[in-house]
């Protein structure tokens, strides 16, 4: 039975240490995270656990009082095809718009397509895409957030 949780801070440490140990087998780079959350404003941070395993989570910070950033997600590669990521989105999002956020914002790459997919499915739209500083093509999408 999965069980979900809203943060408004970063969460204590068996919880964010299984953040960060699944940040770390996707995206390799969970040393600094921590850090950098704490340089965000009015972040949130949204768990999935089976039991007390964290198996996903959404985490996301405001850009301006009526924009907020999606910034990392990520589903445990045991529970992916479960909803799980679906989810964590419609609860972020649920939040947002109850909070007064009129846009959420978030960016992807080519090579993460199923992220590219759940957010189109879930109301995105591509508004611009440019190549980083590494040449890798980045995808900006934004979705307008209704109370409906």
């Amino acid at each position: 039975m999965l069980n979900f949780k809203q943060f408004l801070e970063i969460p204590e440490h068996e919880i964010i240490d299984g953040i960060l140990e699944l940040h770390e087998s996707i995206f390799k780079d969970s040393k600094t995270l921590v850090e950098k959350i704490k340089l965000k404003q009015k972040i949130l941070i949204n768990v999935a656990f089976d039991q007390s395993t964290v198996v996903g989570y959404k985490i996301g910070y405001e850009l301006d009082p009526h924009k907020y950033y999606s910034w990392y997600g990520a589903v445990h590669e045991d529970y992916r095809g479960k909803g799980i990521a679906t989810r964590l989105l419609e609860q972020q999002h649920r939040f947002l718009v109850e909070s007064g956020y009129k846009i959420v914002q978030t960016k992807t790459r080519n090579s993460w397509r199923n992220m590219l997919i759940l957010n189109i499915k879930n109301g995105f739209d591509v508004v611009e895409t440019f190549a980083d500083d590494e040449g890798i093509h980045r995808i900006i999408l934004e979705k307008k957030l209704s109370a409906n």
